[in-house]
């Protein structure tokens, strides 16, 4: 599983959001369910795919995991 991911663009977004302090163990949390989240949308985007019997991943395989 991939954990190496940047902070700072998460931090960003939660100042987008509207946070005006973001504390880094905030970020590192976010940080988490962010990859939790991408990590079961492509589990059922490949599940998708191979459902309709390709091996490559599709942004349609994604939109269907997302719902």
């Amino acid at each position: 599983m991939v954990r190496d991911f940047p902070l700072a663009p998460l931090e960003n977004i939660a100042r987008e959001a509207g946070a005006e302090r973001v504390s880094v163990s905030a970020v590192k949390a976010l940080k988490e369910s962010v990859l939790d989240a991408a990590e079961a949308i492509a589990k059922d985007a490949v599940s998708a795919s191979h459902h309709a019997g390709r091996v490559t991943v599709k942004s349609s395989d994604i939109k269907i995991a997302c719902r």
